[in-house]
């Protein structure tokens, strides 16, 4: 059940806060520019590139290198090199995850390694294979780690990781959103370096400082109505998300929400890309999860009963180019379905910008989630 009074408490909120989540939250446009600086410090604009990769190879546990991969291969368009290598293993722990790479990996490839650890054995391997086999090599990881020596010993750019003081409580959840930003910025001044995405030092503070509005509008001293983080989480305190997006932006930003849920809050969340999440939901909305949807007595007294977990569409949107969306449908689909519909769309500005406010946004609502139903 959700604590909604607990919304408006931000002492409330503080104290509840053991991970240091809204914190994270609230300084990401802090993260962001202490990454540049570090990346810039490490000597990513001094690089002289040869070119682009072949193809850029992602390693890092959990769900915070899986983004990463997720947001630059979106950023990279079509035909993105950008691939993640999946780890093998019996438990997710350090000691016990695997990484390889695969056997088509030479010196016209780039492998990434990012971690919030950086004492995965395994990780460090990684680094001396990629070395013996050619390939480049960069990280980000915190300073200090047995990684950032791997990096070293194989001749690879190693980027120290903006961390903060209350990172090192306890282990730090992938979805964490200042774990997003402290491992995705060098990343992308790196790959703006070599000319896969544009993210210059001049966007790269446009995303702070865009960062650091959404964090104004959604902090925990703003009141649910006109927050609308807050606003977002309330409406899903007994609902499954369904999450559809639309736009390139949307699509990695609606992928991370539904891990930042589970992981996070542990609430389960659906997600899929319009046009086609219309037809993969259809059946979903008119089924047992459908808002109207009571399939015994209606007049039976429900007062010891929890409430019934009823579908809600949480639309994440992108400006559509050229005027074609398939928002209405969409609309039409949920409400066709008494199914309710929650609508979030950036303000205007570039990808990378308009990928930022859509995560910010939804990072908060998840924290808030988190906090107010005690997960």
């Amino acid at each position: 059940m959700l604590d909604e009074s607990l919304l408006d408490t931000p002492e409330g909120l503080a104290e509840a806060d053991r991970r240091g989540l809204l914190r994270g939250a609230a300084e990401a446009g802090a993260r962001v520019r202490t990454a540049a600086r570090h990346a810039t410090e490490a000597g990513v604009r001094e690089l002289k590139p040869d070119g682009r990769p072949r193809a850029v190879l992602i390693a890092g546990p959990g769900v915070a290198a899986t983004h990463a991969a997720d947001l630059l291969g979106s950023l990279a368009g079509p035909g993105s090199p950008v691939t993640r290598l999946a780890p093998t293993g019996v438990a997710p722990a350090a000691g016990a995850l695997r990484w390889e790479l695969p056997g088509w990996a030479g010196s016209v490839d780039l492998l990434l390694i990012a971690t919030p650890d950086g004492t995965e054995p395994s990780l460090s391997l990684l680094a001396d294979q990629a070395y013996r086999r050619g390939c480049s090599v960069a990280a980000v990881a915190p300073a200090g780690t047995p990684l950032a020596e791997a990096v070293a010993g194989a001749h690879g750019l190693f980027m120290p990781m903006a961390t903060a003081p209350y990172d090192h409580g306890e282990p730090l959840a992938g979805s964490s959103p200042g774990v997003l930003w402290a491992l995705l910025t060098p990343l992308l001044a790196l790959l703006d370096r070599i000319g896969l995405v544009i993210a210059p030092p001049d966007d790269l503070e446009k995303v702070a400082d865009r960062l650091d509005r959404i964090a104004e509008r959604c902090g925990p001293a703003i009141v649910t109505y006109s927050n609308p983080a807050k606003t977002l989480a309330s409406e899903l305190a007994d609902a499954l998300p369904v999450v559809w997006t639309e736009g390139d932006s949307a699509g990695p930003a609606g992928r991370r929400f539904a891990a930042a849920l589970a992981e996070l809050a542990g609430r389960p969340a659906l997600v899929a890309e319009l046009p086609e999440a219309l037809a993969a939901h259809t059946a979903l909305l008119a089924g047992p999860l459908a808002a109207n949807a009571d399939p015994d007595d209606f007049f039976r007294d429900r007062v010891d009963e929890a409430p019934a977990l009823h579908a809600r569409v949480v639309l994440l949107r992108d400006r559509p180019i050229g005027g074609l969306t398939a928002a209405p449908a969409a609309r039409d689909l949920a409400l066709g379905h008494d199914t309710p519909i929650s609508e979030l769309e950036p303000e205007a500005g570039d990808a990378l910008e308009t990928l930022a406010e859509l995560i910010a946004v939804t990072d908060f609502a998840a924290v808030y989630l988190a906090l107010a139903s005690g997960a």
